[in-house]
């Protein structure tokens, strides 16, 4: 008798050492996952917005003190957790010093990189009017890539280019304002005017 009482008391008592620990596994599972929660609103936080501006215009100066470039927007929205804006409606125009500006247009923009880097995306459109030094230029791209800094640009997705009255397109792009130069890759055709009599 004396030694069922002790086999009930050691089965009682594993039994409920047994369910303290399912309760302790459970506080701490549930702790793990309030701490995980918490963690992901903080990152989605992070994420939001500090800034919003509506209907504005930022003019790049350049290292002599003129305006380099000139970027306006429907909207732009700044998220801090990595310093970039994102552009609705983005217009960009780039000034150089004796060539003609260019003016590009796309339905959405991110500037990212410390404004080094900006990412014009959706129906990409550049122009630049026709000078004694240059012919006119019309680009169109669902994507470009510009580095301001450089007075450079490059695409990997196809590309319509018309200088002048010939029209060219290919798989991607790179070109260099400063030095005129424009690579285009990839198959593509290049549809050259009848030369002048």
């Amino acid at each position: 008798m004396r030694n069922q009482r002790i086999a009930h008391r050691f089965r009682l008592s594993i039994g409920m050492i047994l369910v303290l620990v399912a309760a302790l596994g459970s506080f701490y599972l549930l702790e793990l996952m309030n701490r995980a929660d918490e963690d992901m609103q903080a990152d989605m936080r992070l994420n939001e917005p500090d800034y919003i501006i509506e209907n504005f215009s930022f003019v790049r100066m350049s290292k002599e003190g003129k305006p380099s470039y000139i970027i306006a927007g429907d909207k732009l929205t700044h998220r801090p957790i990595d310093d970039s804006s994102e552009i609705d409606k983005p217009r960009v125009r780039s000034l150089s010093g004796e060539t003609p500006p260019l003016d590009m247009l796309a339905n959405t923009a991110r500037v990212d990189e410390a404004n080094s880097r900006i990412t014009l995306n959706g129906k990409v459109s550049i122009d630049r009017a026709a000078s004694p030094q240059a012919q006119s230029l019309h680009l169109a791209t669902e994507k470009l890539v510009i580095f301001p800094d450089e007075d450079r640009m490059e695409t990997d997705r196809p590309v319509k280019m018309k200088l002048g009255d010939s029209v060219a397109t290919a798989n991607s792009m790179r070109a260099n304002n400063a030095t005129r130069q424009i690579h285009l890759e990839g198959n593509g055709t290049l549809v050259l005017p009848p030369r002048a009599q």
